[in-house]
């Protein structure tokens, strides 16, 4: 387990208001470790409308603001909580770097799966095939 990405995902978590009580941000905190070894942070904002966004894409935007793509690991983490990455997080690690399907997602009870494992038969994969002609 990587003790110090937890720690770099605590240390931003820990929700706080913004302009009406039912506006958050903060509860998940998220961290992120590159290819290269650089670690970088985000926190979720959760709006009205659906405009908030999850704590994974502010660390991946984050990432990409340093012209990074390839993440080794990624942890999100709610109070004490560890939580798996939704779907929609899930989509947007596979889509930034097809090597971003070997990403290690530390998940709680000190266990880890790979990004493939939790994208088992990924629909773009067939898609990017299909488009260029390699399947039927």
């Amino acid at each position: 387990m990587d003790v110090d990405l937890i720690e770099a995902a605590r240390a931003v978590a820990g929700r706080f208001g913004l302009s009406e009580p039912r506006l958050t941000a903060g509860q998940v905190g998220a961290a992120l470790r590159t290819r290269s070894g650089n670690i970088y942070t985000g926190i979720c904002l959760d709006l009205a409308c659906g405009l908030g966004t999850c704590a994974e894409h502010s660390a991946i935007t984050e990432m990409l603001k340093h012209r990074e793509t390839e993440v080794r690991s990624i942890v999100a983490i709610s109070d004490s909580r560890i939580l798996p990455p939704c779907g929609r997080c899930r989509e947007l690690l596979a889509q930034i770097d097809a090597k971003n399907k070997s990403t290690v997602v530390i998940l709680a009870d000190g266990k880890s799966l790979t990004l493939v494992e939790l994208l088992p038969h990924y629909w773009f994969d067939a898609h990017r095939l299909r488009s260029f002609g390699q399947v039927a």
